[in-house]
């Protein structure tokens, strides 16, 4: 199964560009030119990663379409694209995972947006193990004291 990703700018060299090199590398890659068109493809479909640019049509664009994909049922990786890195992790308030600084070397990049996936999934994961070991504990601890309580009746 190709995994699926949603890639936003408003500047149609870089869209080309980045979606001939993710689709290069065997991602299935859906495009928007737009905020508003990328936060309703995100209400009709399902992708593993958004990849937006921060500024678009303006300076909050990119933002709002990361915040609109962590409200999404699937919650995708999101990775927000500029050329203007932000001195500190504000970005990440919004919802984004990464921050890729452009222009970049293709190769980084990929390799970047691999290590998000798998990260990101991961995370996804971890809640419903940390509630499964907890139950685990749950369950023993409670063995334990009804053995206690049962050793006791008996005495």
């Amino acid at each position: 199964m190709k995994r699926r990703i949603l890639l936003v700018d408003d500047e149609p060299a870089i869209l080309l560009t980045l979606k001939a090199l993710l689709e290069i590398h065997g991602f299935e890659v859906e495009t928007s030119s737009s905020a508003r068109d990328a936060k309703a493809k995100l209400k009709n479909s399902i992708y593993q990663m958004v990849i937006t640019d921060m500024r678009m049509e303006h300076e909050e664009a990119g933002l709002e379409v990361a915040r609109a994909a962590k409200k999404a049922p699937n919650q995708p990786a999101v990775a927000l694209l500029t050329a203007f890195p932000l001195e500190d992790d504000i970005w990440r308030n919004d919802g984004a995972d990464e921050l890729l600084v452009k222009p970049m070397n293709s190769m980084a990049l990929i390799q970047q947006l691999e290590a998000l996936l798998v990260a990101h999934e991961d995370r996804k994961k971890r809640p419903v193990e940390k509630v499964s070991a907890l139950a685990a504990v749950a369950g023993k601890e409670h063995r334990k004291a009804s053995a206690r309580g049962a050793s006791n009746a008996r005495t």
